[in-house]
């Protein structure tokens, strides 16, 4: 089955939606095809490629909605190296850069050692449910914590957790914003500012994962007649993308994350009465 123009459609607002939003971006689009009984799309090939171009989209997004701010952090960031040692402790922006590459070494490692083993051992429906409902009480749980801390406060050992904890997201199902957003609130991160950092943060690990799926793209070459799809699909992530980290920043600063865990737990239910009924 060759992907159509309004599946292209589907699975960009899926991705520039649930990237950004606590609820697992991979996870979702895992399940929206089997949901729907799309099959495969076209093979592994489009799969990757199409899965490429998604990624594009929501880092235009999340570049655009963060613009001024990455400026400061890379303008300042490649200052901050080359600076004397007693200057360095008034340079908070570069030093802040530096601890937000940090947190991106860890997944970016175990995803590049491991990716095929991940891709093969992890995911499907009853994975991804149950994903769902586990992590989805770690951002319950995490998000009731009391805390202020702001990005400045942000040290190593808080960049190491963080990161630690973005490895957990290479499984579907996890969501990479929501375990960031969770160790955050864990390490009394205020809720707006783990919101705020996590988007900043996901900006390397997207990036990569774009340029990863790319650079087999390039080896392998592109499918023929998915130039559309992609087209829609980048498009279709990077105005949704836009649009979801702007909803999450306005909830953050007005109430909590219950609205996602109890849709992750609904939604991993249907997921598991119909995987292990047999009705899907």
């Amino acid at each position: 089955m060759t992907m159509e123009w309004w599946q292209a459609l589907i699975l960009g607002v899926v991705q520039g939606l649930t990237e950004f939003f606590p609820i697992s971006s991979s996870g979702h689009l895992e399940l929206v095809p089997w949901l729907f009984g799309w099959g495969d799309l076209g093979g592994e090939a489009v799969g990757t490629a199409f899965d490429a171009s998604l990624h594009l989209g929501t880092l235009a997004a999340v570049v655009f909605a963060t613009r001024r701010q990455l400026w400061s952090l890379m303008r300042e960031g490649v200052k901050y190296p080359f600076a004397a040692r007693s200057e360095r402790a008034t340079q908070a922006t570069g030093r802040l850069a530096w601890l937000y590459v940090l947190t991106a070494v860890p997944a970016a490692v175990v995803g590049a050692l491991f990716d095929d083993v991940i891709s093969e051992a992890l995911g499907g429906p009853v994975i991804v449910a149950f994903s769902l409902i586990v992590f989805g009480a770690v951002l319950w749980w995490a998000d009731r914590r009391s805390g202020a801390r702001s990005a400045t406060d942000l040290g190593v050992r808080d960049a190491w957790l963080i990161g630690a904890a973005q490895v957990l997201a290479l499984n579907p199902g996890t969501s990479r914003s929501g375990i960031t957003i969770s160790a955050m609130r864990a390490l009394g991160f205020a809720r707006t500012e783990a919101v705020q950092m996590s988007f900043v943060i996901g900006v390397p690990i997207i990036a990569g994962a774009g340029v990863w799926k790319t650079v087999g793209l390039i080896v392998d070459g592109l499918p023929d007649g998915l130039g559309q799809a992609m087209v829609i699909g980048i498009t279709a992530a990077a105005v949704t993308g836009w649009l979801a980290i702007n909803a999450l920043q306005r909830l953050a600063a007005r109430s909590n994350f219950n609205a996602f865990v109890v849709y992750r737990v609904v939604l991993a239910l249907v997921v598991l009465n119909l995987a292990l009924t047999g009705l899907r």
